[in-house]
This record gives structure tokens, sequence and C-alpha cells, in this order.
């Protein structure tokens, strides 16, 4: 398997000062190698000054505080920028509710380390495989979470289960091909939207099954007003998904059409 990777775990947070300290004392004991990287939106409960001042004790903490909330698909942009701009090998990204076991991170490692030739650039912690499911979640939420993907699939064409699941480890050889920066998505849609630039580089995909277990403490982020704005997003990309397939197949008619115009006399006999 060679050397441990150089590793980056990401947290992005609003208002969960009572779930962060428990979930980097977890990670720390899980995978003592990895770095951790805390994105706070300026929470009001005070998580970015607890982050802040466990980062200024703990060699393996970073904390970036925002002005403001900016949403959770900015926030995973600028931890993935981060992981690019100091060389990190792999990136996780995960929530900090409790919903991801720390323990499953070495699960989606492993993939990446593998030695055959089509090992993964995505591996996904995925709940709608065999073997994963949700723990504790109401059935309007698993009903709105299973549309949602089927949608993301349907509209991206992305080859995945679990298109919205936020706990992912990424190859950042990949991140370096991605215009990060472009990224439209400031909210939950960012999720399905980094699989599809992804998709589009030519990116490889693997899930793993994971247990999503519905927080503990704290309240959700998500609401009517946040996934009517991730459908709305991930309509448009939909849309541009599908605007770009047919200028491909137009090219590639044109381009064949060309070759055949082109063929010299007696060549297809």
């Amino acid at each position: 398997m060679g050397p441990p990777p150089k590793l980056l775990i990401t947290v992005a947070t609003y208002n969960e000062r009572e779930n962060l300290p428990g979930l980097i004392d977890q990670l720390h004991v899980t995978v003592p190698q990895a770095d951790v990287l805390v994105v706070d939106d300026n929470s009001p409960d005070g998580t970015g000054t607890w982050a802040t001042a466990r980062a200024a004790t703990d060699p393996q903490v970073r904390c970036l505080v925002r002005p403001r909330k900016l949403g959770v698909g900015s926030a995973t942009v600028a931890a993935l920028q981060h992981a690019l701009a100091r060389g990190y090998q792999l990136v996780v990204t995960m929530d900090a509710d409790g919903s991801h076991n720390p323990r499953d991170i070495p699960r989606l490692v492993a993939p990446m380390q593998s030695e055959r030739s089509a090992a993964p650039d995505v591996v996904i912690g995925s709940r709608y495989i065999a073997g994963g499911g949700t723990v504790g979640w109401p059935r309007y939420r698993r009903w709105m979470s299973r549309s949602i993907n089927a949608f993301a699939r349907l509209a991206l064409g992305l080859p995945v289960r679990d298109c919205s699941g936020g706990f992912r480890c990424l190859r950042v050889t990949l991140l370096e091909q991605l215009d990060l920066a472009s990224i439209r998505s400031h909210g939950y849609a960012c999720l399905e939207e980094i699989l599809w630039r992804c998709k589009r580089a030519g990116a490889r995909f693997e899930e793993v099954p994971i247990q999503f277990t519905n927080r503990q403490h704290g309240k959700s982020k998500i609401n009517a007003r946040e996934s009517l704005a991730a459908v709305w997003m991930l309509g448009r990309l939909g849309l541009r998904n599908w605007f770009t397939r047919q200028a491909t197949r137009a090219a590639r008619a044109t381009a064949s059409r060309g070759s055949r115009h082109h063929e010299p006399p007696g060549a297809a006999s």
C-alpha cells in the first residue's frame, strides 16, 4: 500500500460548538496522521472562536473563519482550494454534526492507495448502495434525499448512487484539473456540481457503504428554502449538461461527415 498519503480532513461548520470538539478528538485517534481544516461561517455560537483557539495549540488543526454565512458549497470549495494550495495528496470532506463516522475514513482512503491500474479518483461514503443506510431520519427526509439523488443522476449523468452525500475522499491531482473558482453553487447543490465537474474531467468513481446517523445536537441546516435552491441549481446544471452533450454529438457528426467526404477514391473497397 505504500506510505500514508498526505491527508487533509475538512469540516464546514455553522453553529457546531457542541459537536466539533468531540469530532476533532475522534479524528486524531482514528486518522492520527491527518491534518484537520475547519471552515466556519462566523458561527454565532462561537464555533469559529473555539476552533481558532484549538488551532493555536494543536499543530494538526487549522481554522478559516469567514466574515458571514456564505454557504456549505462555498465553504467546501474553500477547503478544496486549501488542500490544493498546500500540497496535500488526498482530501476528505465530512459533516461536523456526527452524521459521518470518523472510523469510516480509512475505508474511504484505502481504495485511493490501491495498486490496481484503475484506482478511483473520488470515493464516496454512500447511503444508497448495499450495506449503506440512514439512521434516525424521518420518512419525508428519506424521500426527499432519494428524489434529489435520482434527479441529479438523470440531469447530470452522474455514475454514482449517492450524489448528495458530503462524506468523500478526493485525489488532489484531480482538483488540479478543475476550475474550482468557477463553481456556481454556493449551497448544497455544490456537492453534485463538484461530482459533475469531476466526471467531465474523466474521474473514476467508487462508493463504499456507510451508515448516516441523524445529528444528536444542534439544528439541521437543511430546510425547504435550501432544498428548493438546490433543485433549481441542479436544473440549471442539467440544462448546461444537455446542451454540452448536444454540442459534442454535433461536432462528432460533423467530423465524421468530413472524414467520409475526404476519403480517397477506392478507400472503402
